[in-house]
């Protein structure tokens, strides 16, 4: 069931969003129920993924500090020769 909500946004947002609607051949309220679900979905995958990694330091599946340090220093090398 969908329900109204109000809620108050800058001139400067309400004006880019209506632009953004109008190149998209899409009304204000699509756009702001995708920003919404995209809002959710990233937020509820955080919170999953901290649940997750709570987990797994519980069980004792922990990487010890030097482990990511050296993982992190070759990553950043193969970054450097890549780019």
């Amino acid at each position: 069931m969908k329900q109204a909500v109000n809620f108050r946004l800058e001139s400067e947002k309400i004006a880019a969003l209506d632009r953004l609607a109008k190149s998209l051949d899409r009304d204000r309220s699509y756009l702001l129920s995708e920003a919404v679900d995209s809002y959710l979905e990233l937020h509820e995958w955080q919170i999953e993924q901290v649940q997750e990694g709570i987990r797994e330091a519980d069980a004792g599946k922990l990487i010890d500090h030097d482990v990511v340090v050296q993982r992190m220093r070759k990553k950043m090398q193969r970054r450097r020769k890549a780019g």
